[in-house]
């Protein structure tokens, strides 16, 4: 039986790793994983060995040439194809469940809605790069930008988190978009931790009594 894949989508502070986390415990705790069956977690970019090199290339600030937008968005897409045959695709084959920290969702709104790369351009590398293979879920954790760089002040920007505050709005749009064309579950990020994680369970359940 084909394995499920779950992924979290959302600007950066708005709590993705803190959910990931709760709903990896809970997973691992409960009887909806099957038996013989096992939860991995992952991330884009940066799932993979190779995918760190490119993670690397991508965010550290200390690269002294930064890639153009095409440059990064190609390097997105090998990321991505990478992780898709190197863990995404063998995981779920096994029957085993995976939770990725971003998927083709980012792409779409910080390439396509932060940098104004063509949408449909990128559609077709994400195409190339995923073969088919689409989250069972997605879910996209809201915050206002203005929330977002209030809980990173303290933190030491990326690259891409450095492009600064309409950038950030551009994205945060991109993401509001896609989650009612793909049909995303959108979730309240200034919610407490609780209520959040709440809210994911139970769409979980829905999921797999939809399926």
């Amino acid at each position: 039986m084909k394995g499920k894949f779950i992924v979290f989508e959302g600007i950066d502070g708005s709590g993705k790793t803190t959910q990931i986390n709760k709903l990896s415990t809970w997973l691992r705790s409960s009887d909806l994983i099957p038996k013989n069956n096992q939860l991995v977690i992952t991330r884009e970019p940066g799932g993979t060995k190779l995918g760190k090199s490119i993670r690397s290339l991508l965010l550290d600030t200390s690269i002294e040439t930064s890639p153009d937008s095409i440059t990064e968005l190609l390097l997105y897409a090998a990321d991505r194809a990478q992780h898709i045959n190197e863990i995404i695709r063998p995981t779920l084959n096994k029957g085993d469940w995976i939770i990725s920290d971003r998927f083709c969702g980012s792409t779409l709104a910080y390439q396509g809605y932060g940098r104004k790369l063509d949408l449909k351009l990128i559609k077709n590398l994400e195409t190339i790069a995923t073969q088919g293979i689409y989250p069972d879920i997605t879910f996209l954790l809201d915050i206002p930008v203005e929330e977002s760089i209030k809980r990173r002040i303290n933190r030491i920007d990326d690259r891409i988190e450095k492009e600064g505050r309409q950038f950030l709005s551009n994205v945060s749009l991109g993401f509001q978009r896609l989650s009612k064309d793909s049909k995303w579950k959108k979730i309240s990020a200034i919610n407490s931790t609780e209520e959040i994680i709440s809210e994911i369970k139970y769409e979980i359940k829905k999921l797999l009594k939809n399926k």
